[in-house]
């Protein structure tokens, strides 16, 4: 955590990541007024190393670098006065703490690479995701450079076919996992109210569920290919893809910014 100036929390981000969508929709959440600055990839390193980042989200708020989503929501739910991301009940905020973990670790890698294998058969499709709300002077750089940084985001992040089987068998491990945690027909993943479990899972597993409400993300499957239209039918119809549907649609639909 670096001490830095800002008056106005700011949230360097790139549009169509999905760790910066879980940190959006806590900042949302908790009514907290902010200020989102988008960059595309590799452009958005220049404005994170400032604060000791090397990737996003980084938010800086109350004069302080905060370099991970995870740190991120603890700060906010700190010193939000009002809603809460975490349970105060120890054993209920553990639990919150466990799906995290496990949505951060396991679920937001696959869900990234699984959707980008599609996304990459239409290269300029990433290209304006990539450029979305940044400045025009950002866009013909992001432009200029794009196929050279598709090469590599792909070598990074293991986009291939290979890679996208993987990432699929990572996706259904953790849908399985949350699914027995719905079986009594929970209305949330953890206790009785929204959390950072409902608000991580949901966020992280939008590239396979592609909900309705989303800032970002097309809930249309009609210009997707048929191999992954079916793999977002076949999530969306479990217990969790569903609890992502009515997350999006009860929790964050009123939120749009």
């Amino acid at each position: 955590m670096n001490t830095v100036n800002q008056e106005k929390p700011l949230l360097i981000a790139i549009a169509v990541s999905h760790y910066c969508e879980k940190v959006r929709w806590a900042l949302d959440y908790l009514n907290v007024d902010y200020v989102e600055e988008n960059h595309a990839p590799p452009f958005h390193r220049q404005y994170t190393s400032r604060y000791g980042g090397t990737t996003v989200p980084v938010l800086i708020i109350d004069n302080k670098a905060l370099v991970d989503s995870h740190d991120i929501l603890h700060y906010l739910n700190r010193v939000s006065t009002d809603k809460q991301l975490y349970p105060q009940n120890i054993e209920l905020r553990d639990r919150v703490e466990i799906i995290e973990k496990l949505c951060d670790d396991q679920l937001g890698g696959a869900t990234r690479c699984w959707g980008y294998y599609y996304a990459m058969q239409t290269p300029k499709l990433v290209e304006r995701a990539w450029s979305k709300g940044t400045s025009a002077t950002e866009k013909k750089q992001n432009a200029s450079v794009f196929h050279k940084t598709l090469e590599l985001f792909k070598q990074n992040y293991n986009i291939s076919t290979e890679g996208k089987q993987i990432a699929l068998q990572t996706i259904r491990k953790t849908f399985s996992a949350l699914n027995q945690k719905l079986s009594l027909g929970q209305k949330y993943l953890v206790g009785d109210r929204l959390s950072a479990a409902d608000i991580t899972f949901a966020a992280l597993a939008a590239p396979v569920i592609r909900p309705e409400h989303h800032p970002v993300y097309d809930s249309q499957l009609s210009k997707m290919p048929t191999e992954m239209v079916e793999v977002i039918q076949e999530l969306r119809n479990t217990p969790a893809g569903k609890l992502v549907a009515r997350m999006y649609c009860e929790h964050r639909h009123e939120q749009d910014r």
